[in-house]
């Protein structure tokens, strides 16, 4: 059994509840890398990053940090990132970098340990040595109980860039998740924490299941000495002159695919959806095997025939999820995009053309007759639906609240809902990125969800409940699956 796997096993045999808390270094061990580089990198864009400024970083880099006061030196030389800046402008700074730079880093496997915390009920902590700007988007983004980090004056709504307390750095961290675990009344002997740095040695030692996550030189040594266990884990690298090869060729093929769907509908005088949904989804399959992409439906195959019509529901980390279904659901289909997508050269007038339906999501008071079409293709036509009900792209892992729209159309039309759980197009293709990375797509097709006995007043609340599945699911994954798929498999998780 692999690291990651008793890790897992180990979580779950856990006490449940919030006395036991689960603590998170974020730098190195939640992603690979550090939050500070996308910080460092925007104000050199920005051209407010000084020789002197330089100067001290380099200064502090060729020397190392190893106590406390190197590290107060190092929260004084960052002090003009932070010093005159309104606190409500670094949140918005810190949420921007999150969103479109730090969240790729994330590791898939620290996300999988996340959901066995909270599907456990333990108290989740993110336990940072970084500012408070840097980590609330992450704070968010896990539905973190708590966010301990390092934290900076501030004054009428101004940051001075002067710390406030201790900084959460070595002994510092340690003595924080203490104070935290006696306010809360927390068991720290049955508490879990992680990190990858040498000087989270005491923050690890002071709950009863520390873990090393690609562990520097002295902690690793601490960890083999103490029988701590070790996650060695590495995001996947690949060769971008290839990356940028092969997503040429998904998109030709997709263009081409396309191409040969209105011809056909041209020499058969044949201009309905079917004949440029069946082009299209041929033309998806070549493409996702010429960029290396391989969809693996892990269990409800059956499910992706037998229900229809139905609204087939995923959810939605990035811009695989809409070839990745179409490959999946083949024909007989429409969908639901936002009008900004129809405007699109080419891509626009071929979803037009499968008969995907464009709604105005500004116009909220006309949400449900916007959505008369689709109700209509569903009921009339006997076509289902495909639709993402968070509505947009997640920068993680994170399954986001889901809009009623698609849950009315189903209820509306008399079809069950079936749950499509895709569990790692965002690890091949990030929200924010543009090449394709190969790799396996795992899926799990739930089982149809009935409709027949729904109401409009309880809309909310079965939306709420097939979210619920896709988290248990998700949480749920069979490990050996999540570490030995072709994405996974080359982040070397080691036992």
């Amino acid at each position: 059994m692999s690291a990651l796997a008793e890790r897992l096993a180990q979580i779950r045999s856990a006490k449940r509840g919030k006395q036991v808390g689960a603590f998170f270094d974020y730098d190195g061990t939640l992603i690979e890398g550090f939050s500070a580089t996308a910080i460092i990198g925007a104000r050199v864009r920005s051209m407010e990053f000084g020789l002197r400024e330089l100067a001290d970083f380099l200064l502090i880099g060729l020397r190392g940090v190893e106590s406390e006061q190197d590290y107060a030196e190092v929260l004084d030389a960052t002090r003009p990132t932070f010093a005159g800046k309104t606190y409500d402008d670094l949140l918005a700074l810190g949420e921007s970098l999150f969103t479109h730079e730090t969240a790729a880093q994330l590791r898939p496997q620290m996300w999988q340990i996340l959901r066995a915390h909270r599907a456990m009920g333990h108290r989740i902590v993110i336990a940072s040595s970084a500012t408070r700007f840097q980590i609330a988007p992450i704070a968010r983004e896990i539905d973190a109980d708590h966010a301990l980090a390092t934290d900076v004056e501030v004054v009428d709504g101004v940051v001075t860039g002067r710390v406030v307390g201790r900084p959460l750095w070595g002994p510092g961290k340690a003595a924080a998740v203490r104070a935290l675990a006696r306010e809360h009344d927390m068991d720290l002997d049955a508490s879990f924490a992680y990190s990858d740095g040498n000087e989270d040695i005491p923050y690890l030692e002071s709950v009863g299941h520390p873990a090393a996550v690609s562990p520097k030189r002295v902690l690793r040594a601490e960890a083999l000495a103490r029988g701590w266990p070790i996650l060695d884990l590495r995001n996947p690298t690949h060769n971008r002159l290839e990356m940028a090869v092969r997503t040429g060729a998904f998109y030709g093929t997709f263009l081409t695919s396309a191409a040969v769907g209105v011809l056909g509908g041209l020499v058969r005088r044949d201009r309905s959806a079917e004949m440029m949904q069946s082009a299209v989804s041929g033309g998806m399959d070549v493409g996702l095997a010429l960029a290396g992409v391989r969809v693996e439906v892990i269990s409800g195959a059956e499910y992706l025939t037998s229900a229809r019509p139905c609204v087939f529901v995923f959810n939605h980390q990035s811009k695989l999820d809409l070839p990745v279904m179409i490959h999946l659901v083949r024909s007989d289909a429409t969908g639901v995009a936002k009008k900004e997508i129809g405007r699109l050269p080419v891509f626009g007038q071929v979803l037009d053309a499968a008969g995907v339906v464009f709604i105005d999501r500004a116009d909220a008071g006309k949400a449900i007759e916007q959505l008369a079409p689709a109700v209509a293709k569903l009921r009339d036509e006997g076509a289902s639906l495909v639709v993402a009900p968070e509505g947009t792209r997640s920068a993680t892992p994170r399954v986001g609240l889901f809009k009623k729209g698609p849950f009315h159309i189903a209820m509306q039309a008399g079809v069950p809902v079936v749950p499509v759980v895709l569990r790692n197009t965002g690890e091949l293709m990030w929200r924010g990125a543009q090449l394709i990375k190969p790799g396996v797509v795992q899926v799990k097709v739930l089982e149809p969800v009935d409709t027949s006995s729904w109401s409009a007043e309880d809309i909310g609340h079965r939306a709420e409940e097939i979210r619920q599945q896709f988290i248990s699911t998700l949480a749920d994954w069979p490990v050996d699956l999540f570490e030995n798929g072709r994405s996974a498999a080359d982040q070397e998780v080691i036992g």
